[in-house]
Order: structure tokens, then sequence, then C-alpha cells
């Protein structure tokens, strides 16, 4: 039990894989001497990425893809985009001088012609970042990768950008269509010009940029990208223009993908809901339009009327279009206006993002201080910005002709300097003034009104409470803090008081919404206590609930144990969230009775739809077995604390309204923190599910969880209750006596299909040799004509 646990723990990963549809291979690397069909699957080594032919929906054409080994299929990149194949005949392989080939019979359909140094051999192999890499096996040298030739989604650790040395530039385009992958009139590409910037393109027409790298981020997207969930890398040197971001949470699959309508859409995995949740993240206002204002003109969305404004020292070019909303024509220098030698300056345009830094000039090496005048001596110079934010700004960014594309936010822009003329300096100095003034005198009068209101209001809350004491909630949270600081400590604890979302209820809405715990809303009684259906309503908990079905487990006034696997049930569920888990909303702890509040599973519990007369089909026990796999998984390995279930049946098991499995009852879970991997526990309790060395030794570990999922799987196919996996007399009741039964089943299976090939052999029955050759498709599935 002490030996490396990791081939144990990646058991259920394994486990997931092959519960996946029926596939020819599932390794992450193609050999010359392995090709690669339609049907068969390369999964990377930590089964993060697949890669595999698909059809699009409402498509019968076949392309090769990329996409998160996760339930829902999300294809990242496609190898063949614009040379699809008409039926299942495609072959991916590599050729006598290494190159990758696709190929239907002797009909060449795509390839991918590198230069090989040597004759030695390469191989094609699918990495754990989505990335299908050709290799030299010589020197293990990457000739050429698939993340060169992105298509329409951007994931981390793909560049884009250009490489300087080769003239070799990456970028994304979209799909044809919903149902063609092919190169679509939507891209997304670094333009190198000036201070190089990210454009995203119709066609050849622009329709948002993301303004200039400003030692942070993108000086256009503000709000994009947060260090909590991305970490951006951007590289300008002498070899190369990129872009590349990772992920700070790997195992949260995301993506930015360009969809048809020219949007950079950010795509999450919710593994909670069990979906993919889709966000268009730009543009994402009408001012994120490429030079919605045209020239000179700066837009802000926080205006009421019209967004379009133009910048200091301009107006509208045609006032007309101006009044109707339109402001296309962009702005024109005032009339009259002087601004070479003339007693000009520049107004700061506070929050911008700056003009198309495309035209703009770039010296990294001058002050902020120096740029201004260096700017203001030359008569050409229009504008000025800090090229770096960080600190108090450095490097120079001017231009020199037209500012286009000019907005700002209502929060992270930057300061840009326009030049202006004499009289509109001053002008704007005289309003500077005015307004500073009237914001102090308005600061002096919300600064009085706000300590007039704390006043009122503390006084007002310190009468309340001298006339209610502690409200109940308060109570409720003091009576369960000695609990969570004997089981967690004082860190875990202080975390679990602050951040969990567990909601206390008060007792009277308990009682009155099960009828004072009446029969009628019963739904079982076990070790724990009785559990019952309620619905809270509008009229108890209207600031919580709506009329939601939930069900309460109260604890047992007899139970010694009760009050320990409440305690435990409490802690461990309050910080687990997964699909497959059943959701604890609250619990109830007042006076001598404590309950918990669970999410209400119409269809009761596994055990009354496999046991006896099975009410399940086999699709719909193989949705619950991959179910079962997944909730068990997250408690092993991605949850914030590792859990070993330990009461693990199917009783245990709820169903909702779609028949999703979720786990509950988790009064017996064991919580190992850090690196922690087994365990001893004097508490064992004999339960057909746990492995011999728990229940003999009181040894747990992983394994002990796996073990129980075993008996429990064996009992979803079987239809049937193992009623003691240790049970010697008879071994046809025992566990190894199901298993030899279920090799004898798998056994006819096996021959069965090798019976329906064209050439049948029923002398195999009776022979006395033990070895079968795998089945091949049916002799009448090939020969059949769809026409």
């Amino acid at each position: 039990m002490k030996s490396d646990m990791r081939p144990l723990n990646m058991f259920l990963q394994y486990l997931l894989l092959f519960l996946m549809p029926p596939l020819c291979s599932s390794t992450d690397t193609i050999t010359p001497n392995q090709p690669f069909r339609d049907g068969d699957l390369l999964v990377s080594k930590q089964f993060r990425f697949a890669l595999g032919f698909f059809s699009p929906r409402n498509s019968t054409l076949r392309y090769i893809g990329v996409w998160y080994n996760i339930r829902e299929q999300n294809v990242v990149w496609v190898l063949n985009r614009d040379h699809p194949i008409n039926d299942t005949s495609g072959v991916l392989s590599i050729n006598t001088i290494g190159n990758l080939l696709l190929h239907r019979g002797n009909t060449h359909v795509w390839s991918r012609n590198v230069s090989i140094s040597s004759a030695n051999a390469t191989v094609a192999q699918l990495l754990d970042t989505g990335n299908l890499v050709l290799i030299q096996n010589d020197d293990n040298r990457v000739v050429c990768q698939g993340f060169d030739y992105a298509t329409d989604s951007l994931i981390p650790y793909m560049k884009l950008g250009l490489d300087r040395r080769t003239g070799f530039n990456r970028f994304l385009t979209s799909w044809k269509s919903p149902t063609d992958p092919g190169t679509g009139k939507n891209s997304l590409r670094i333009n190198a010009s000036g201070s190089p910037q990210l454009l995203l393109y119709q066609g050849s027409e622009p329709l948002w940029r993301s303004g200039n790298w400003n030692g942070f981020r993108w000086s256009g997207v503000p709000t994009m990208m947060h260090a909590t969930i991305f970490h951006a890398s951007f590289l300008n040197n002498q070899d190369e223009i990129s872009y590349m971001y990772s992920l700070v949470n790997l195992w949260v699959p995301k993506t930015l993908t360009i969809d048809l309508d020219g949007y950079l859409q950010l795509n999450t995995w919710q593994e909670t809901e069990g979906k993919w949740i889709n966000s268009r993240t730009v543009p994402t206002d009408r001012c994120d339009r490429y030079s919605l204002c045209g020239l000179h003109g700066n837009c802000d969305n926080s205006r009421a009327e019209f967004e379009c404004t133009c910048l200091a020292g301009f107006e509208p070019k045609s006032p007309r279009d101006w009044f109707f909303k339109d402001a296309s024509a962009g702005c024109l220098r005032k009339e009259g206006a002087k601004v070479c030698g003339n007693g000009e300056g520049f107004v700061k345009v506070v929050g911008a993002k700056p003009p198309d830094t495309s035209v703009a000039r770039v010296n990294m090496n001058m002050s902020l201080e120096a740029c201004r005048e260096g700017c203001l001596k030359e008569c050409s110079c229009s504008g000025y910005a800090a090229a770096n934010v960080s600190g108090s700004g450095s490097g120079c960014l001017s231009w020199h002709g037209d500012l286009v594309d000019t907005r700002v936010f209502p929060e992270g822009g930057q300061d840009l300097h326009v030049r202006v003329d004499a009289i509109t300096l001053a002008e704007n100095q005289k309003q500077s003034k005015g307004f500073l003034a009237k914001k102090g005198m308005m600061a002096v009068l919300v600064v009085g009104a706000t300590v007039i209101m704390v006043l009122l209001v503390s006084t007002f809350w310190f009468l309340r409470k001298k006339m209610k004491g502690r409200g109940r909630q308060n109570k409720m949270l003091y009576n369960l803090r000695p609990w969570l600081q004997d089981s967690l400590g004082a860190k875990e604890h202080d975390e679990s008081t602050t951040n969990s979302e567990l909601q206390f209820f008060d007792l009277n809405t308990i009682v009155a919404a099960t009828n004072n715990s009446s029969s009628e809303n019963e739904l079982g009684c076990g070790g724990f206590g009785s559990v019952h259906k309620l619905i809270l309503h509008d009229d108890y908990q209207g600031q919580l609930y709506n009329g939601q079905e939930i069900a309460v487990k109260k604890l047992s006034k007899d139970s010694g144990q009760g009050k320990e696997e409440f305690k435990n049930e409490a802690i461990v569920i309050a910080k687990l969230q997964h699909v497959n888990l059943v959701r604890l909303l609250g619990c109830c702890i007042q006076n001598e009775e404590k309950m918990l509040v669970y999410e209400y599973l119409p269809n009761k519990s596994l055990d009354s739809f496999i046991f006896g007369v099975s009410l399940l089909d086999w699709r719909k026990r193989f949705k619950i077995i991959v179910g079962i796999a997944r909730g068990i998984l997250y408690l092993h390995e991605d949850s914030r604390l590792r859990i070993i279930h330990r009461d693990r049946k199917a009783s245990n098991v709820l169903l909702d309204a779609k028949i999703l499995p979720k786990f509950s009852d988790f009064g017996l879970a064991r919580i190992f923190r850090g690196n922690q991997m087994e365990g001893n526990t004097n508490r064992v309790p004999y339960i057909t599910y746990m492995s011999p060395e728990y229940v003999m030794e009181g040894l747990l570990s992983i394994k002990s969880g796996v073990y129980s999922f075993g008996v429990l799987l064996l009992e979803i196919i079987l239809g049937e209750k193992t009623v003691n996996a240790h049970y010697h007399d008879n071994p046809s009741l025992n566990l190894a006596g199901r298993i030899l039964q279920m090799d004898e089943v798998l056994t006819c299976i096996q021959i069965g299909l090798l019976c329906v090939q064209e050439c049948q052999q029923l002398t195999m029955f009776f022979g006395n040799n033990s070895t079968l050759s795998s089945p091949k498709p049916p002799a009448f599935i090939l020969k059949i004509n769809m026409s």
C-alpha cells in the first residue's frame, strides 16, 4: 500500500477514457508502421486533449480535429479544414520520406511537406497542450507543428504573430459556417507596423483592434485576461513578434475563438454545469468598432445621446451627418487654428485607448517628458502617449498625422495628449480650474452627507441590536464554529466561515415547511436520521428561495454517531461543488435540532432502479456509470480536498430528473490533506463495498474508493446486489465469483462477434485454445449498399 500511488490515482481517468464509445486505438502517437484511421483516437498523455475524425453538425463530411477530452466536444483545431473527406475511408499516415499525409486509398487529400534532414523515421505526437507535432527521431527535433497553422481558436501556449527571420505569420480565421470549418472571412492577426497590435478583420476591413501592448496588457482591452485567470506573454524582439497566454488553472478548459459574426469569443468549460459557457469578449460595445467616430473622433460609450465627440481642438467635418448621429466622416481641425509655433500645447484625454498605433512612431528609450518636448518641436506631431504604463510611464508613442479609432473607458485606460492651438488650450485650462473648484465643493458636501448618514445608520443599528439581541443566524453560526475548529483547525475554519456559501435556516421555517416533520413528507430513514421533502415558499424564506423543492436531513436524537456525521457532512459538502455531487444548500442548528438542507432529487436512489425488475436500459446505465466515475475522480483528484467517501453504495447515489447520478451522504467521508494518499482509522463500518485491507486492517486509501466503485459497477451491470464481497462459503455469491461469471459472459460476447464474420469457426467453443482473435466488423456491414 505504500508503493507509488500515481498509477492508481490515474485509474479513474483511464476508466473514463475506456467508457467512451469503442475506438480502435487510443495512444498519443502515429508512427510509420501505425497509420491513423477514421474511428481511431489519439489522446495526450495526461488525457487533456484528443484527436480524431469528426463531422460538424448537420454534415457528413469528415475532418481531423483536436478537442478537449471532456464529455462535450469542442473542436479547437482542424487539420484538413479546406480538404474534407466525403466518407470514412480516410487515413492519416507518415510516408516514406517522413512527412504527414492524409489519403483515402491511393487518392492524396492533404499533406504537410517539410524538409527532413535525416532519412530516419519521424513520428507524429499529440501533446498535452493540444499541439500535434511531427518529431524527427534521430535528434528529437520538432520539424512541424499544428500550432503554426491555427484555425479559429487560440488555446493556451498557442502563439499568434510574426517570425521576423522567416516571415512566417501565425493567425486565426473563422469557420465558413457552423457546418463547414473551412477558411472563413474573419481573421485575427498581429499587425507588426508601428507599435504592434492585434487586429480583427472581416475580409480586409478592420473590425476591432486591441491597441498596443503597454507593459501589462493590450491597451484597448482593460478588462480582458485578468491575472487571476490568464498569464499573458508578449514578445517583440529581432526574432519575432508574438502573443501567447497560459491558464492559472490548467484543468479549466478555455478557448478564445473567432465566431462567424466577427466577435472574439471566450469559451469556458463549467464542470459543475456540464457545458461550455460562451461570452463574446470583443468587440464589447459600439465604441470598440474600428473608427466608429471617424478621424480625430473620440468614442465614449457612457454618453446617453450619441457616443461620438470630436477630440479637443476639432469639430465635425459634416455637421448635418453628425446631427443624424453619423460620425463616419470624422472631425477636422477648427477653422483658423494655428498649431505650429503659436503657443500651442496639449490637452490630456484621461482613460483613453490610444489611436491606431500602426502609424505611430515608437521610442522605448525616451521618457514621457522628452516625448512631450519632441512632439512639441515637430509641427506634424498631433499627439503622444506613454508606450509603457508601468510605474510613472515610459517610452514614447507619437502620431504624425490623423488620429484614428480613439475611445475612452470608464476605467483602465491611459492618458493621451492631443495637440491643440493656444485658444483651445486656454479654454481647456479655464474649464479644468472651474471643474476642480466645483469638484472640491461637491466633495465637501458628499463627505458631510456621508458622515451624517453613517451616524444615523449606526444609531439605528445599535438601538435595533439592543432591542432584539443577537440575530438567529449569528447564534447558529456561533454554535457551528466550535465544530469547524475541532475538525479543520483555525486556518481552515476561518476559510470555511468566511468563504462558504452555506446558508443558515431558521427552525420555524423548516418546521412549517415539513408540516412539523410529518410522515407524509418523509423520504427515508437511515443511521443518520430521517429525510424529508419540502417546498420553501415566499412566505417562509422568500429572500432565498421561490418555491424551490429541497430535502431536509434531520439528525436523530438517539444516534450517538449522528452528531459526528452531521459535523463531517456539513464541513465536507460545503467545500465541494460538482455536477455529480448532491448540492448542500444550508443547515439549521437551533436548540437541540440539527438539520442539513439539500437540493431535492425526484428520482430518489439508484438501488430502486437496478435491483429486482430493472427500470433502466443500457444507455441509461452507461450514462450513470460515467457520471459516478466523474464524481469519484473529482473527489480523489480535482477537488480542493482529497475525499474518500467510505459509504459508496447504490442507495447513496441519487438520480435527478434527467437520471444524472449524484453522490449523497458524506457522514462517513474521510478528508486527506495535502499529498496524503492513505491513512489508518479505528472506525471501520461493516460495509459491503469496502476493500479487504480497510475492513480487516483499517487501512484507508484511494484504492478503497476505487474498490467500492468496482463493486458498484458490477451491480449496475448485473442488476443484482452483491450481498457480501468477503463471503467465502459460497464463491458464487462473493465478488470473485461474479467476476468469473462476467469473464464467461465476455468470452461468449467475443465468440458471438467472431461468428458473424465471413469466416465462421464454431470449433472455438469447444477447443482448448485459450486465446481468441479480435473480432472484425461483420461482413454484412462492410458490404451493405447505402444507396
